[in-house]
């Protein structure tokens, strides 16, 4: 496929060969199309920055072999009740005033009651009230709770494919990767904004990648975010002591996966303190134009702000301005 072709098109029927052939492509030859197809679609100097609070901590009851707050390992995670409502508006008080303009919100769950629903949901109208947007993390949802954070005014929510649906098994036992089509298809029904991707480091192969980045770009409707996140090795679960991904092959992917979702908000997540700038530099010249800000994440560490605006400085990036808020601001001066 020519890069002029791909910067114009919006495909859901990508074929393993595809992918598996770009993946392939001089690594020179795979970034100048993937920044041709960035550029059509965003601006190549402007990210979107989101902050992450873990709004309850530790005692899931699921596996996934790369998490601290599983029930089933010893990482010394101390179990947490759900924060209170002031607790939540204050941190995101505190992640506007440092330029996010989204509030995300995770709770390790497995799937919430509808008691916990509707705590979560005094949440996201509080959050909302400050003119930013909200994203949750709850875990698995059915219809009934999808539609019931709709109404809510959710913006995103975010449930993660992980990797292929051939190395899942690998990872996670306790679920299926159909469970996570299932609540990525009822959110999506439901109208809220869909935020999926995947995991690199964890042991799987190259086709493993290709083969999730497919999962994503061919759903009905692309993801418009795509967190990619680099393992994080937690001592006390399965997957620490892991080899550690190629830091071009961690570009690679993000420069796949700009091509293959042109219009989706490509995020670098999880990782990035073992990231250089140089390899950020790197992956924001792939097509990633999204960044999760903040000292944690959940219960890992990330780069501090200061930080961030240091580097984002020395690249000549600027950070987006949230929809909501000018909206907002448009409608109360126009004196509504």
């Amino acid at each position: 496929m020519s890069a002029a072709h791909a910067s114009d098109a919006v495909r859901n029927d990508w074929t393993l060969d595809e992918i598996r052939a770009l993946f392939t492509r001089p690594f020179n030859d795979l970034l100048f199309a993937a920044q041709q197809v960035h550029r059509a679609h965003f601006d190549a100097n402007q990210v979107q920055v989101s902050t992450l609070l873990s709004i309850k901590t530790g005692a899931c009851s699921e596996d996934c072999a790369y998490c601290s707050q599983s029930a089933k390992y010893d990482t010394g995670l101390e179990r947490e009740r759900l924060l209170p409502l002031d607790e939540v508006v204050a941190a995101a008080q505190a992640a506007k005033d440092k330029g996010s303009t989204r509030f995300c919100m995770g709770a390790a769950w497995r799937n919430p009651t509808d008691k916990n629903l509707d705590r979560v949901i005094e949440m996201i109208g509080a959050v909302r009230g400050l003119g930013m947007e909200t994203c949750v993390t709850l875990g698995m949802l059915n219809q009934g709770q999808a539609k019931r954070l709709r109404d809510a005014g959710l913006d995103y929510y975010n449930h993660n494919l992980d990797t292929s649906p051939e190395f899942y098994g690998n990872v996670i036992t306790t679920r299926t990767f159909q469970d996570r089509l299932d609540t990525l298809q009822h959110v999506r029904a439901a109208g809220i904004n869909v935020c999926s991707g995947g995991i690199l480091g964890m042991g799987e192969s190259g086709n493993d990648r290709a083969r999730m980045l497919q999962e994503l770009a061919n759903l009905p409707q692309h993801p418009e975010s795509v967190p990619i996140n680099m393992l994080v090795q937690i001592e006390g679960t399965p997957l620490y002591g892991n080899d550690k991904i190629d830091a071009l092959e961690f570009v690679r992917t993000i420069a796949v996966a700009r091509i293959l979702m042109p219009k989706s908000y490509v995020r670098l997540s999880a990782g990035r303190t073992d990231m250089s700038d140089e390899m950020q530099a790197l992956c924001f010249l792939a097509g990633a134009n999204s960044i999760f800000y903040g000292e944690r994440l959940l219960t890992t560490d990330n780069p501090g702000a200061d930080h961030d605006h240091a580097l984002f400085d020395r690249l000549g990036i600027r950070m987006q301005a949230s929809e909501l808020e000018a909206d907002r601001q448009a409608c109360c001066g126009s004196g509504c």
